[in-house]
């Protein structure tokens, strides 16, 4: 019996063997292409990924003329957050880069002609990226507003036109929005915070906490974070490659030139009126968002600018150099 097993064993053993030699014959990859050996990876090498370091906070920074308490580990830690996700959300935040080149310069005059400081055009990208967004409770454009608020500070509102979709008009609304905060709370940054928190919200707290400090304030997490995302984007904004945005002036999107037609009668189909001026419907709608349908019912007493593109701008010549001239 034992001379069995051991027999049982030896064949087991052999067969094995021949496997092993069988297989030491057979190709690995098909394709022809070897792996790299275990070996040869070593392990403090970083294989596949670039390693991944923590960002630097500024050492001073301020919003608005107002000194922000980095001293505050609650505060500089605030700040860390958004200055991580928005350095290392690569792709939003290079579309913000490049939209800015094309939008800055129609926000920043209209904040100076009205004495608002130059980083709240920061809080457009905060509120909509730049673009003409529609929120979850309806607020609409580049400064998000609603109904109501763009009513109030007398923009027209209706399934026709809606000028919160103007980028100047609702940029004037924007300045007189905050400007009417700052004078009733004394600071920059709270008139920022009650912008996304609402005045009277913004009053019922400073009430209930016995503060005006934004920085010293219980909120809501969207609050508490919205003036820190609105930093964020200054810092990484004003030295984009130190946070490493490498973006040529021609990977920019380089602004729309136009004339303005004033129109003070209705129009009963934008796409004729479009080729009359030697553009199309889909460039009129691009320049003149608040047009919201494929005909315009003029209010009586009212005169509209339509913004015509300049003939031959839609072709991309801005690139074709590479440096943007």
């Amino acid at each position: 019996m034992a001379n069995k097993k051991f027999l049982y064993l030896s064949l087991i053993f052999t067969a094995s063997i021949l496997l092993v030699l069988l297989l030491s014959f057979v190709p690995k990859h098909r394709s022809g292409i070897e792996s790299p050996k275990a070996s040869s990876l070593r392990q403090d090498t970083v294989y596949q990924t670039p390693p991944i370091l923590a960002i630097p906070l500024p050492e001073k920074l301020s919003f608005a003329g107002e000194d922000v308490p980095l001293h505050y580990f609650d505060v500089s830690e605030s700040l860390d957050r958004e200055l991580h996700i928005n350095t290392f959300w690569h792709s939003q935040t290079v579309l913000l880069l490049k939209r800015a080149k094309r939008y800055f310069p129609i926000i920043e005059p209209i904040l100076r002609k009205n004495s608002i400081p130059d980083d709240f055009k920061y809080l457009a990208v905060a509120e909509s990226g730049l673009t003409q967004a529609v929120s979850p409770s309806k607020a609409v454009g580049f400064w998000q507003l609603l109904e109501s608020t763009a009513k109030e500070y007398g923009l027209e509102v209706n399934q026709v036109v809606d000028e919160r979709y103007h980028i100047e008009k609702s940029t004037e609304v924007a300045c007189h929005y905050l400007r009417k905060a700052y004078e009733k709370y004394g600071t920059w940054t709270m008139a920022a915070a009650s912008y996304n928190f609402g005045q009277n919200g913004i009053a019922r707290q400073i009430d209930r906490q016995d503060s005006n400090s934004y920085y010293d304030m219980v909120l809501g997490e969207e609050t508490e974070r919205y003036v820190f995302r609105i930093l964020a984007l200054k810092v990484i904004f004003e030295n984009p490659q130190k946070y490493g945005f490498y973006l040529k002036d021609s990977d920019l999107y380089f602004p729309l030139e136009y004339t303005e037609v004033s129109v003070d009668t209705s129009i009963s189909n934008i796409a004729s009126f479009a080729r009359n001026y030697g553009t199309n419907y889909k460039m009129i709608k691009l320049l003149n968002p608040w047009l919201r349908e494929n005909y315009l019912h003029a209010t009586p007493n009212k005169t509209y600018q339509i913004k015509i593109l300049k003939q031959r701008l839609r072709e991309n010549t801005h690139t074709s150099d590479g440096n943007g001239q």
